[in-house]
């Protein structure tokens, strides 16, 4: 039985969630294309997301982000990643919701920690306490990615592509996003 996807599906959550590697075995399985916002930004501004956030700011990033998140919405269905702070904006979980499906990868912060702690591309993180910063950030945003419309729990055992797995069931229960055929 083939899936035939009919809304892009919006992946959410913390950095270090798995949204790019997920997202990308989940497009595999549904032989769809997988989108990233935050490399479509980069390609865009011809910069990284640091160097963006240093030139030019948050809010400069975040309006660029909301551009290329409606501009990604309104084509062909497919996978896309977002960066962390992505669904904390109104402006784009109401284009996702208009125009797609959101799916939160909900990981706890334990293993969101595990993930991330060796990175140094994440501009958030660059502080005296990332660990702390990285807490701080969890507790704001959790109440906001869980306004997504569906969730699926990780956890350190699953590789992506059980995740992308879970995440297609998840999806079957919505009628409007998968399609059997």
């Amino acid at each position: 039985m083939m899936l035939r996807l009919q809304k892009t599906v919006v992946m959410v959550g913390m950095m270090g969630a798995g949204k790019s590697a997920v997202g990308a075995a989940l497009a595999r399985l549904l032989k769809v294309q997988c989108l990233d916002s935050d490399e479509e930004i980069v390609r865009a501004a011809n910069a990284t997301i640091p160097e963006i956030f240093e030139r030019d700011g948050e809010p400069f990033f975040r309006d660029r982000e909301a551009e290329v998140i409606g501009r990604l919405l309104r084509g062909t269905p497919c996978v896309l990643s977002t960066g962390g702070g992505a669904f904390m904006s109104e402006r784009n979980r109401d284009q996702i919701r208009a125009a797609g499906v959101s799916v939160w990868l909900r990981v706890d912060l334990d293993l969101l920690w595990q993930r991330v702690r060796h990175k140094n591309t994440r501009p958030l993180l660059r502080t005296a306490n990332p660990r702390e910063t990285l807490r701080k950030l969890y507790e704001m945003r959790v109440p906001v990615y869980a306004l997504a419309d569906l969730a699926v729990d990780a956890a350190p055992e699953y590789s992506v592509e059980q995740m992308a797995v879970r995440v297609i069931e998840a999806l079957k229960t919505r009628p409007d996003v998968l399609k059997a055929e």
